[in-house]
């Protein structure tokens, strides 16, 4: 540590305050040069390339990734690096919830104060005027996005929006007078005015707008690119928790998960049926099969899925067996799974193979519980009814169905396609809930009968 640098540190807030403000800009620059202590420089020796602000000239630097993944850090060092080269400038620092701002991007361990202190640097941190001042004269001002209209007047050279993607008005976009219009249009302060988002991406309105700009820079990031520096506990319940489910495409890939128009399900349906829990009773168990029938060879998957009604009233999607085989393939694949989960039917649709399917499926073996269905209407018409079970969130899912969960969301009745996965969970949530023999919400099978599975 130089002299400069010692006697900067003995110096009370207050006496750094007075000393500061009789210092021109040139001379401001000058001593922050001087008093940069190495750990300073250090975060641009330790940070992964993509957590570095990108040079150039851009509007919107949007770091979208994951939980974990070091956003947070990324931008108060960002925020720090700016707010101490440029002295006396005007920075916003917007949150979702007051709590957010002061908890996280404030005194959090990832947060303004933490990041400066490893630089040398003291900020002074006023809750009652939602300040946070820089000893240069930098004033960083906090805002909520619950209340867009306090953005309304107020100037500023730079921004901080923290998870964007869950803003109270995100699902309104960029209109007059939410939340992130406001704090744009106030951005007209110095020769190159910048905001920096972070946020784990939700497909609204708001979060498409801002990453199709061109005057947006996209970086991308997982909770796995920072996966060293995470706890032990949250790598071994966290992240095998929601490894292979779309909340984990989202939550930890940092993936947008958008809905196509005229899907019958959407992302945020889905999200909500995810089930990590302990599977109860079951009352029945249904393995249904949609066949493509021929040759493995340029047909289309055979769609098997396996589901069962709970004794709590709900239906539980518990595994996805697709598959792209010969009919004594697929048919063995269908067997094995009424097996594995000591199923009470086995439902195929007749439309494709005909009698055919019956008859592989009673060659492999003939004790199956057999149930032929035929397709008298359309898909979309056939999965219109399942769809509202799990809009009236009456439907569950394992982890681990993300093709068909993307098979679900991805065709609309527009679509030529044959969605295999999809017909095959429809047949099987048709039997359970709406066909002839389900059994009604208030018939109860005792715990622990034969055919009651867990995952």
């Amino acid at each position: 540590m130089n002299q400069i640098q010692r006697t900067w540190h003995r110096l009370t807030p207050k006496q750094k305050k007075l000393y500061l403000e009789s210092l021109s800009a040139e001379a401001l620059e000058a001593l922050h040069t001087a008093i940069t202590s190495p750990e300073q420089k250090a975060w641009r020796d330790i940070a992964r390339p993509e957590q570095l602000m990108p040079d150039g000239d851009w509007l919107t630097w949007a770091f979208i990734a994951g939980r974990g993944a070091g956003k947070t850090r990324s931008a108060a060092e960002a925020i720090l690096e700016q707010g101490m080269a440029h002295p006396r400038i005007r920075i916003a620092l917007v949150g979702r919830i007051p709590a957010d701002v002061r908890d996280v991007m404030i005194e959090g361990e990832s947060g303004l104060i933490e990041c400066a202190k490893r630089m040398g640097v003291e900020l002074e941190f006023i809750p009652s005027k939602g300040r946070l001042l820089f000893p240069n004269g930098t004033v960083a001002y906090t805002y909520s996005s619950e209340v867009p209209a306090k953005l309304r007047g107020p100037q500023h050279h730079l921004a901080w929006a923290d998870e964007l993607s869950s803003w109270a008005d995100a699902r309104k976009g960029d209109v007059v007078d939410t939340a992130w219009n406001n704090l744009v249009l106030g951005l007209r302060l110095g020769k190159s005015p910048k905001v920096i988002v972070t946020t784990t991406p939700k497909p609204n309105l708001l979060t498409k707008t801002i990453l199709k700009r061109s005057s947006t820079i996209v970086t991308k990031g997982s909770t796995y690119d920072n996966a060293a520096n995470l706890a032990p506990v949250f790598k071994e319940q966290v992240l095998a928790a929601y490894e292979g489910t779309r909340i984990g495409r989202q939550e930890l890939m940092g993936e947008l998960l958008e809905d196509i128009d005229g899907a019958l399900w959407t992302n945020a349906v889905l999200a909500d049926a995810l089930w990590v829990g302990e599977i109860p009773d079951l009352r029945r168990i249904v393995v249904a099969v949609d066949p493509s029938g021929g040759d493995a060879e340029g047909n289309d998957e055979q769609g098997i899925v396996v589901a069962g009604q709970g004794i709590d009233g709900y239906y539980y999607v518990l595994a996805d067996r697709s598959c792209k085989l010969s009919p004594q393939g697929w048919a063995s694949r269908a067997v094995g799974a009424y097996h594995e989960f000591k199923a009470d039917k086995l439902v195929a649709e007749k439309n494709y193979g005909g009698d055919m399917v019956a008859a592989v499926i009673k060659q492999i073996d003939p004790d199956v519980s057999f149930k032929m269905v035929t397709a008298s209407r359309g898909k979309a018409q056939r999965a219109e009814p399942i769809a509202a079970l799990y809009e009236q969130a009456k439907v569950r899912h394992v982890k681990g169905l993300e093709t068909l969960e993307a098979q679900m969301t991805g065709w609309t009745p527009e679509d030529r396609t044959s969605p295999d996965r999809m017909d095959a969970l429809v047949w099987a949530l048709t039997e359970l809930a709406l066909g002839k023999k389900a059994i009604p919400d208030v018939s109860v099978m005792t715990i622990g009968q034969s055919n009651a599975w867990r995952v």
